[in-house]
């Protein structure tokens, strides 16, 4: 991967998480990505059981990525991929199985606003 994709992934991650920061109040920040595993998302944050990857790229390979996520979740964790191409908004992309523990999830979140 070059430099200018690698750089447009962190800049992505931080993207995502500065919105979450301030759609639901909850701190949120760019994740240890040397380690790997469901152990590092793209971005950590004080969501319960929810691991987080972030895709910022033109073509996404929609299966292919819901599938990383899934791995590197677990099973104690919802994953969900965060999609943006260039001058676009961000997409979430969830398994409907996976929905109504997710809202349940953010449901449990206190908002400062």
């Amino acid at each position: 991967m070059g430099k200018k994709s690698l750089t447009k992934g962190k800049v992505g991650e931080r993207e995502v998480a500065a919105e979450l920061r301030r759609l639901f109040g909850v701190d949120a920040r760019r994740g240890q990505q040397f380690h790997g595993g469901s152990d590092s998302p793209d971005v950590v944050t004080d969501i319960p059981g929810v691991h987080i990857e972030v895709k910022r790229t033109e073509r996404l390979s929609l299966y292919p990525a819901m599938r990383q996520a899934i791995g590197d979740a677990g099973s104690d964790k919802v994953p969900v991929v965060f999609h943006r191409q260039n001058r676009e908004d961000w997409l979430v992309i969830v398994r409907l199985n996976d929905l109504p523990e997710l809202v349940d999830r953010f449901a449990t979140l206190k908002r400062t606003e």
